[in-house]
């Protein structure tokens, strides 16, 4: 019997787990289709000489444990990606949760060619707190 419950609490665990991972692509997905597309585009090239590109962008590695911030408060001031300056303010995003912005992180590390890591909700969680 409990050998049984072992093995059912394994099936359930392991389901969970991929119907977890598989929808949080598609989680992702959307949060930057509703959030960040009017700007950065379905590509993630941005707008030439305004919004900067997240496709292949050096900025996204430079600054990973800033990108929860970023996300949550928005950007003021110049930032440098791939080279380029950019000034225009990106709004942010303050009523998405600790999930929501891991989730979009690691759809937009993991689109357009970008090889970024793997980010959990609990380093989301960790470097919110040191948001400025």
């Amino acid at each position: 019997m409990r050998l049984n419950l072992i093995f059912l609490s394994l099936i359930s665990l392991t389901i969970f787990s991929l119907t977890d991972c598989s929808n949080s692509y598609s989680d992702g997905k959307y949060l930057y289709e509703i959030h960040c597309q009017s700007c950065h585009m379905p590509d993630g090239i941005g707008l030439k000489g305004l919004i900067p590109p997240l496709a292949g962008s050096d900025y996204l590695k430079k600054n990973y444990d800033k990108l929860p911030c970023d996300i949550l408060l928005g950007i003021e001031g110049e930032i440098v990606v791939n080279g380029k300056t950019y000034n225009q303010p990106m709004a942010g995003i303050p009523e998405l949760k600790t999930m929501d912005i891991a989730l979009l992180i690691n759809y937009i590390n993991h689109q357009w060619g970008n090889d970024g890591k793997y980010t959990d909700f609990r380093e989301v969680e960790a470097n919110l707190q040191k948001c400025e």
